[in-house]
């Protein structure tokens, strides 16, 4: 058999494309030549790649597993308080915290479907919005409505006070939001300011006492363990000196910093996939840093890792100072623990 020809073979296929560098066909994920306006597509697919060539109609939708619940912006709230990104929304607006259906693509993105019929207690939530009531002991509204009125209200309680939230921050409170109102939006929303606050603190002390611990250390070395001191820190700061930063100093030519740009944002996505996540994006900070930007478990992430080894610097959500004993591979799995127990606060927001 001659696998060239096998590695060369085209194929057509009609797929949902939600921006970025990839596309996830039901059997593997492609990357895009040339990246198009989000929607679906049939694509040309030759080997690990795949070419845009012309818009389609969605195709192959009854199959997907179908997710219900009810409208909260652009997202899908479910059992559980989850809400979800739904992609590909149509042109016309759904009204909010309507109820709503969706499938699940693949990689596991919710594709929007549609509007289902409505009862009373979505009229019933959308004026205790409105007038800014809380739904306190209402009758007949559901899990998933109650928790997209609880976002909904968190949502605009965020706007008044300037302090930023994540749905999966959110997720264990929610609901006694959609009880109390704006004022337990507000108590929910200081908890996580003085979480952040808290950890921003810890962080500094700690830098401090590892600043002091090293001035100590350093005034007790001899003139020899000095010069043996600084040498070990030279050898680690070569070992960094691969990442783009330094090889502009060496006078690399564009085309080549570009290439190693592109290496070094393919081992992070792959990274990242073996984890289960998808990255967004990726840019050089400095110093050897990266920040990458990524998606998991329906929120976007950011974290600061070393170029050269993607060890995590700064997590971008509170870690109690145990940021560097992680990979980028293996922080998605932290993440999840810490979405699953309520316990996730994140310091640095997409």
């Amino acid at each position: 058999m001659d696998y060239r020809k096998l590695l060369g073979k085209v194929e057509s296929a009609v797929l949902p494309y939600f921006g970025g560098g990839t596309v996830d066909a039901p059997s593997r994920r492609l990357r895009i030549t040339t990246p198009v306006e989000p929607g679906w597509w049939r694509f040309e697919l030759k080997g690990r790649q795949a070419t845009a060539r012309e818009p389609a109609s969605a195709q192959g939708l009854d199959a997907l597993p179908r997710v219900r619940g009810h409208l909260w912006g652009t997202r899908l709230v479910r059992e559980g308080a989850v809400a979800e990104p739904l992609a590909l929304m149509p042109e016309e607006e759904p009204p909010r915290l309507s109820p709503v259906t969706a499938r699940r693509w693949h990689d596991g993105t919710l594709l929007f479907e549609g509007v289902e019929f409505e009862g009373e207690s979505e009229e019933l939530a959308r004026r205790a919005l409105e007038e800014d009531r809380p739904l306190g002991e209402a009758r007949g509204v559901g899990a998933s409505l109650r928790a997209a009125f609880g976002f909904s209200v968190l949502e605009s309680a965020s706007r008044g006070t300037g302090i930023p939230f994540a749905p999966v921050e959110a997720r264990a409170r929610v609901l006694d939001v959609a009880w109390g109102g704006r004022a337990e939006a507000e108590r929910c929303l200081r908890r996580l300011a003085d979480e952040r606050a808290r950890f921003l603190r810890q962080k500094a002390e700690q830098e401090a006492r590892w600043e002091a611990e090293a001035r100590e250390t350093a005034q007790a070395l001899t003139v020899r363990e000095r010069a043996a001191q600084e040498a070990r820190w030279e050898a680690a700061a070569r070992e960094t000196a691969r990442t783009l930063e330094t090889w502009e100093r060496r006078g690399v030519t564009a085309g080549e910093r570009q290439r190693a740009e592109a290496e070094v944002g393919a081992w992070a996505e792959r990274a990242l996939d073996k984890a289960g996540a998808r990255l967004i994006s990726h840019r050089r900070l400095g110093g050897g840093l990266m920040e990458v930007v990524y998606a998991f478990m329906g929120e976007r992430f950011v974290t600061v890792v070393e170029s050269a080894t993607l060890r995590v610097r700064d997590a971008g959500v509170c870690l109690a100072g145990a940021d560097a004993r992680v990979t980028l591979e293996s922080l998605p799995s932290v993440l999840k623990e810490a979405i699953d127990t309520g316990e996730l606060v994140i310091t640095r927001h997409a």
